[in-house]
């Protein structure tokens, strides 16, 4: 037997006052990245490659989508469109014939900080009424990777 519930008032309720937030976020970064041509997750999956090649050896595509907490075949997918832009490079890894290795182009490595210069302010201007420290707190803890569900 399953026990009802009364329905939390919206604003009462945590998840759909973090489905507005959300919204309201998205709207300010899309916004932001339209002059420059990228959506939210082209800019994503770009700094996250610009990241990962300035910190050491060119990275898969996997590599990508980890970092990133993205699923791989839409990483993939969205690759191929920033290597359309000219921003990225794909080549077969030579130690794995079946995954690639990314490389951002000069192109890329010039739009990258730029794009997360602007996506920064956004974030300062959303988060501004919100101490840093209780914000990276609570977003980590929302963020954590999921475990796995035999653990």
């Amino acid at each position: 037997m399953t026990q009802e519930t009364t329905p939390l008032e919206p604003n009462d309720s945590p998840g759909f006052l973090l489905w507005r937030a959300t919204l309201r976020w998205q709207r300010g970064i899309a916004e932001a990245l339209a002059p420059l041509e990228l959506t939210h997750v082209q800019f994503v999956l770009l700094a996250c490659a610009w990241w990962l090649n300035e910190h050491g050896d060119p990275p898969n595509q996997v590599a990508i989508a980890a970092q990133a907490g993205t699923d791989v075949k839409m990483t993939s997918q969205v690759l191929r469109t920033l290597e359309r832009k000219g921003l990225i490079e794909r080549e077969v890894d030579a130690a794995d014939t079946r995954a690639r290795r990314v490389r951002v182009t000069e192109r890329g490595a010039a739009l990258a900080p730029r794009a997360i210069a602007i996506v920064e302010a956004v974030d300062a201007e959303f988060f501004a009424d919100v101490p840093q420290a209780a914000a990276l707190r609570v977003l980590r803890l929302l963020a954590r990777p999921q475990v796995n569900a035999l653990h």
